[in-house]
């Protein structure tokens, strides 16, 4: 069943990048969406690999056009958004899609498109997740204690919202993480066996104790206690055009 659309949100420095490129590594027929932006490329990144980079004009003109799944505004300065080509794209390909997007833009597609399978990536622990973003920032040539600090709170505030998604993921063993994201994508299409399983134990209703830890580690109480049917209206989160770290 081709055009299985996989939405994946993680907080910025969860290792979302290095996990996706590992799945797609490990399962055929599974297309990366390439967000918009009218920010300027940072470092060594390139039209068409991380971003395709556009002019706010242009963005305007697709906006108006209707040619977004998804689009925010992020601090009243860059645009960033999602095509609706890209899910064409991969279904004429014959192909499914993995869509890499923050929680806002994540929770406008879950209207749109309620059948999406929905996966939330988080790190083990701030611990963590703060020395990937000072690694992060020193391979860019960039150190920041603001900016850091900014993404930390802002991973907080985003995983208040993880029972929206369906499955949620700790990111701490690569291979692991890695393993359970492809059972999660075959299990999706409907293949049978042992994907099936650990697909249902990565469902963020099961609250395993990985993902419990994670939570409680970041101060957060896992959704509803851990059990089934949390409120996934996301009316809490920020305005769809509001802002979130990119």
């Amino acid at each position: 069943m081709a055009g299985i659309l996989f939405i994946i949100s993680a907080p910025s420095g969860s290792g979302k990048s290095t996990l996706v490129s590992e799945v797609r590594r490990l399962v055929e027929g599974l297309e990366f969406s390439i967000s918009y932006t009218t920010r300027e490329p940072r470092g060594s990144e390139e039209n068409g690999r991380e971003y395709w980079f556009t002019n706010r004009a242009e963005f305007e003109r697709m906006i108006a056009a209707g040619e977004f799944l998804e689009w925010a505004e992020v601090f009243g300065s860059n645009y960033y958004g999602t095509a609706m080509s890209a899910l064409e794209h991969a279904r004429k390909a014959g192909h499914d899609l993995l869509l890499d997007i923050d929680v806002q833009g994540a929770l406008q597609v879950m209207k749109k498109l309620p059948e999406a399978v929905s996966i939330f990536i988080l790190p083990p622990n701030p611990h963590v997740l703060e020395q990937r973003l000072r690694n992060r920032s020193q391979a860019e040539g960039v150190h920041n204690e603001a900016v850091i600090a900014a993404r930390l709170n802002q991973a907080r505030q985003e995983l208040m919202h993880l029972d929206n998604y369906k499955y949620a993921l700790v990111n701490d063993v690569l291979d692991q993480a890695a393993t359970e994201l492809r059972a999660i994508v075959l299990d999706a299409r409907g293949e049978d066996g042992a994907e099936s399983a650990l697909a249902a134990s990565c469902q963020t209703a099961a609250m395993n104790p990985r993902l419990s830890a994670a939570l409680k580690s970041f101060g957060v109480t896992p959704p509803n206690g851990g059990k089934p049917g949390a409120d996934s209206s996301g009316e809490n989160l920020h305005n769809a055009q509001g802002s979130g770290l990119r």
